[in-house]
């Protein structure tokens, strides 16, 4: 599950080119924001895939910060991550405070060059955005990957 994001102005089958496609948001579960760590237990890198139990095993994830020791705050479907991608969550995104869920990015165009770029975004369900409100969604974004630069991937 997850947002794909894109520049305004694509055409034709190459919406997941590099040269159009930013990158893909998606539901990257607890974060500590005041420690700026990920509570999941093998590190950023495996946030996205399940334990070796099954995919509904929670063995992967600490309860509370390994760092400071502060438990999640309860987040309902209308104000987390998941919410997000399935349009419940209709808050301005900002940076958190605590432990509470987050979002991932991984880039398909390279950061440094869009920022340079004068663009209107959009992403899949056809929503618009200047560059101001999209650095903003990136906000709840403190995991990025750029391991995906100058990839086609959904």
């Amino acid at each position: 599950m997850g947002t794909n994001f894109y520049v305004r102005g694509w055409r034709g089958r190459d919406r997941m080119d590099p040269k159009h496609h930013i990158g893909k948001r998606s539901a990257a579960g607890l974060y500590c924001w005041d420690c700026g760590v990920t509570l999941c237990k093998y590190g950023p890198e495996k946030i996205h895939y399940g334990c070796h139990h099954g995919p509904f095993c929670n063995c992967g994830w600490y309860n509370k910060c390994p760092n400071c020791g502060k438990k999640p705050i309860k987040e309902g479907i209308g104000d987390g991550a998941v919410g997000r991608e399935l349009g419940f969550n209709k808050e301005i995104p900002a940076k958190k405070t605590g432990v509470a869920s987050c979002s991932s990015f991984t880039w398909a165009m390279d950061p440094k060059e869009f920022l340079k770029r004068k663009v209107i975004i959009w992403n899949e369900y056809g929503d618009t955005f200047t560059k101001k409100e999209f650095l903003q969604i990136l906000e709840e974004c403190p995991i990025q990957y750029k391991d995906s630069i100058g990839e086609w991937f959904s």
